[in-house]
C-alpha cells in the first residue's frame, strides 16, 4: 500500500538514518517510537535530549515474499497497525498525564 492511498502526503519526505537527529541543529525529539521488528533486539542510540522512547514493532512488509496482492496486503496491514497506534498515541492526554504514566501506555500500545 503506498502512503498516497492512505491520504498521507509524501511529497519532500525521505528516510533518514538516526544519526541526522545527533547532528548540532537537529530538531529536538519529545519520543521516538522504532517500528522495525529487528529493532527490538538493537541497542539504541542514545537520543540527544533523552526523548521518550518505545518499540512499537510490525513485520516489515518491504521484506515479506509472496504474490503482489499479498506483498500489497502485508503493506496495508503493517498501515493499519501503525495508524491505529499513532491514532491511540494522539488521543493521550499528554499535557496532565504524568511521564511515568504516559511512558507505560505508549509501551502498551506498542503491544496492541
Amino acid at each position: 500500500m503506498r502512503l498516497e492511498a492512505g491520504r498521507m502526503p509524501t511529497h519532500g519526505l525521505r528516510s533518514k538514518s538516526w544519526d541526522e537527529f545527533a547532528k548540532p541543529g537537529a530538531p529536538k525529539l519529545d519520543f521516538v517510537f522504532t517500528v522495525c521488528d529487528n529493532a527490538a533486539n538493537e541497542v539504541c542510540p542514545i537520543w540527544p535530549g533523552q526523548p521518550m522512547t518505545a518499540h512499537w514493532g510490525v513485520p516489515d512488509p518491504a521484506a515479506f515474499k509472496g504474490s503482489p496482492q499479498e506483498v500489497e496486503r502485508a503493506f496495508r496491514e503493517a498501515f493499519t497497525i501503525l495508524d491505529r497506534r499513532i491514532s491511540l498515541f494522539l488521543s493521550l492526554p499528554l499535557a496532565s498525564i504524568d511521564k511515568l504514566a504516559l511512558k507505560k501506555e505508549i509501551d502498551q500500545i506498542g503491544k496492541q
